[in-house]
């Protein structure tokens, strides 16, 4: 079907082409409207893009921008608080009230706060910021030294996708010392333990190297005996989460190109990767999948870490009361020892204890992001320049010629 030519200057008049017979129903629609012809050119490709609709990309660019900035905050800074009380309801094997709601947990946090001061939440946030890093410097040195790929986008085969694993698996088995090291500092309560110093995630990482085989300090379980169920902890959610993460972004596309179909502003470049849309679904879906592998994980996540902490003599707070300390005290043979006397003792609902200090993360999570994107979104439009009018007011200002 013929269709009109650029339209991206309409206000324009364009002028009768007495050689064209108006053929199309547009064009006569179009002289019915402002008394002339259209010059009909190349096939109609949908209708043209104005200036707004930059503006739009932009905005869009920009809100995107913001909350992978405010996501990385958020997963790696404010979040941490509530780690620590999921960690501290995970490796308390006595614990009655297993806090699987988040209400539960509101009482204690104050009475926490009352009895010590505001840094109780925040223990241990230097060490895990080290050992985050200390894992990404980890995989780029090995990643240079072997050539394995990095990053997974870098993976065009097979091979490379298996060197990209191996790399992630060598990565976590080197800092699983200092990670257990780390887990203690964000576990252990302030009032009846030494603080730390910034730097003794190291000293207490080598010392779990050094103590390779039978450890000398009661029930510690040897660190070759960790190092196997938390790497393959780490890989299996790593590759559920690529995994999970692929499908949501087919699912978001989808529909995304379904609403463009039925919408009169549908394009046909809808589909370039260019498309500042396609940056702000495979943000999305990063963010479903983590959500995703944080909830589906959890229980094998609370007994890696009561592994981690059998033996190194840790008192954590008393999340019953909020008011006392309690020694953790097990005697675990391995990982199935722990799964199967957590399942026996404590029912299937103690594998999720804690589960409500992981629901207020996530909820706090995804309310930084919106908060973030109504910010950003506010302060772009305050931003944009005013629209100039236009030079003919009998022609219709609409970002489209047709509805």
């Amino acid at each position: 079907m013929a269709g009109f030519g650029d339209f991206s200057g309409y206000n324009r008049p364009y002028g009768l082409d007495p050689n064209r017979e108006t053929n199309d129903l547009y064009d006569t629609r179009y002289q019915q409207i402002y008394g002339y012809h259209t010059p009909v050119t190349e096939e109609f490709q949908g209708p043209p893009l104005v200036m707004d609709d930059v503006s739009e990309e932009d905005n869009n660019a920009y809100i995107t921008t913001a909350i992978s900035v405010a996501s990385l905050i958020t997963e790696n800074l404010l979040s941490h608080p509530f780690i620590v009380l999921r960690r501290q309801c995970q490796v308390h094997n006595g614990l009655k009230n297993y806090h699987i709601v988040p209400y539960t947990l509101l009482p204690v946090v104050a009475r926490l706060h009352r009895r010590q001061d505001v840094t109780t939440l925040w223990k241990g946030i230097g060490s895990t910021c080290i050992v985050k890093g200390l894992n990404l410097a980890v995989e780029d040195v090995v990643s240079k030294g072997t050539g394995w790929p990095k990053d997974i986008g870098k993976c065009d085969s097979v091979v490379q996708f298996l060197q990209h694993i191996t790399l992630k698996s060598v990565s976590l088995a080197i800092i699983t010392p200092f990670y257990s090291a780390s887990l203690v500092e964000t576990v252990q309560s302030d009032i009846a333990s030494d603080k730390p110093a910034i730097l003794d995630v190291f000293r207490e990482g080598f010392m779990r190297i050094l103590e390779w085989g039978t450890p000398s300090r009661g029930r510690m379980l040897p660190i070759w005996a960790i190092v196997f169920p938390t790497v393959s902890l780490g890989i299996t959610k790593y590759i559920a989460h690529i995994t999970f993460k692929k499908i949501t972004e087919k699912v978001l596309r989808f529909q995304q190109r379904h609403r463009h179909e039925l919408s009169d502003s549908y394009n046909v470049n809808y589909s370039k990767t260019s498309n500042p849309l396609i940056e702000d679904i495979s943000l999305k879906a990063n963010i479903i999948s983590f959500i995703a592998m944080e909830i589906i994980f959890y229980p094998v996540e609370t007994i890696i870490h009561r592994l981690h902490i059998q033996g190194t003599r840790t008192i954590v707070d008393n999340l019953d009361t909020g008011t006392s300390v309690i020694p953790i005290l097990t005697g675990y043979e391995g990982f199935m020892d722990c799964y199967n006397s957590t399942i026996a003792k404590e029912g299937v609902s103690g594998l999720y204890k804690g589960f409500g200090a992981l629901v207020l993360q996530l909820a706090a999570h995804l309310a930084i992001i919106k908060l973030t994107t109504l910010v950003v979104s506010e302060v772009s439009n305050l931003l944009k320049p005013a629209k100039s009018p236009t030079s003919d007011d009998s022609i219709p200002s609409q970002k489209y010629l047709f509805n």
